[in-house]
This record gives C-alpha cells, sequence and structure tokens, in this order.
C-alpha cells in the first residue's frame, strides 16, 4: 500500500465518526490536582505518526488543534508556553475473525419435527486500526497533565478527510476539563 494511502487511512483512524463508518471510541485521562484554568498559552510540538501521515493531514491536525485550543481560550504561544500539546497518529493492520452460526433450521409438523442440522460459517477480514493521541505537558514541570485519544477501525478512506480530521479532534478535545466558551 503506497504512503499516500496510508496517510489518508490514519486521519480516518480518527474520522470514523462518519455515520455509515465505525464508532470512534474516545478517552481521557487527567491529574486532577492541577488547576487548567491557570494555563493561558499553549505550543505545538513533535508531531508524530507511526503509519504513515501525509503533511496534508498532519496540517490538519495541527489547524484542528490550534481551533480547539482558541475555542477554550488559550493563545499559542511558541517562546513560552504554559502547556506544550503534543499529537501522535498510529495506523496499525489488523485482521478480524466473523462467526455466523446458522443453528438447526426445521419446521414442526403434527406428525414430529423436520429440519436439518445447523452450521457456523467463519470468514477473516482486513482492517487499519487508527488512533489519535493527544498530550498536554505542563511547560515548567515538564509533566502530563491530560491526555486524550480517538481510536476506531477504519475500512475505507474518508470521502472528506478535512471534515473527518475536525470532528475526530473536536471529540477528542471535548474531554479536555476546559469547554469551550464560544
Amino acid at each position: 500500500m503506497n504512503k499516500t494511502i496510508k496517510s489518508l487511512f490514519l486521519v480516518l483512524t480518527v474520522a470514523f465518526v462518519t455515520s455509515c463508518g465505525p464508532t470512534l471510541k474516545v478517552s481521557s485521562d487527567y491529574d486532577r490536582t492541577v488547576n487548567f484554568s491557570a494555563y493561558k498559552t499553549y505550543s505545538i510540538y513533535n508531531l508524530k505518526s507511526k503509519g504513515s501521515v501525509n503533511q496534508l493531514n498532519e496540517d490538519r491536525i495541527i489547524k484542528y488543534l490550534n481551533a480547539e485550543m482558541a475555542k477554550r481560550g488559550f493563545k499559542q504561544d511558541n517562546h513560552n508556553p504554559d502547556l506544550m500539546v503534543n499529537a501522535l497518529t498510529v495506523l496499525k493492520d489488523k485482521r478480524g475473525v466473523s462467526a455466523t452460526n446458522y443453528g438447526y433450521g426445521g419446521i414442526y409438523r403434527p406428525y414430529g419435527f423436520w429440519g436439518v442440522p445447523g452450521y457456523t460459517s467463519i470468514s477473516t477480514y482486513d482492517y487499519k486500526d487508527g488512533s489519535l493521541v493527544i498530550d498536554m505537558i505542563d511547560a515548567k514541570t515538564q509533566k502530563m497533565v491530560w491526555t486524550g485519544s480517538g481510536s476506531a477501525e477504519v475500512y475505507s478512506k474518508p470521502k472528506n478527510p478535512e471534515q473527518v480530521i475536525s470532528e475526530v479532534v473536536g471529540k477528542i478535545m471535548a474531554e479536555f476539563p476546559i469547554g469551550a466558551t464560544h
């Protein structure tokens, strides 16, 4: 599979939020002793991808991270930030197994039960398991204060990666302790 398709799949990993796509599973964790309202500035650093994300999708992730941080009242400061924001994308090839049990079939007749024995059909399928992880580190203490992730099974590339990435980043950031103000 070429790099461009792999790159698209990764961001799609996070893009399964579309109505006919797989379900995006979002989770987060944070240091409950931290006063998040004390943070005012941030900087995005060290964006990494495992499984190939192309530059266009990397730029989209940064664009929507910036938008989500602005919605929460943060200002970007690349020289002296309060928070350092990192995003990591991971795309893995996976194989799934499905089984369909056809059970016993038949009809009851007044003179007895007539039917055929059942059977189980087993099949495998390939898919991509994609994740986007967003970490926030306190710039002074160098300790992680928040992490959020979204993951989903990806079966095809999205028709609109811009929309998918926007939705995925938005759903992950919805878990951040400071909600959007506008």
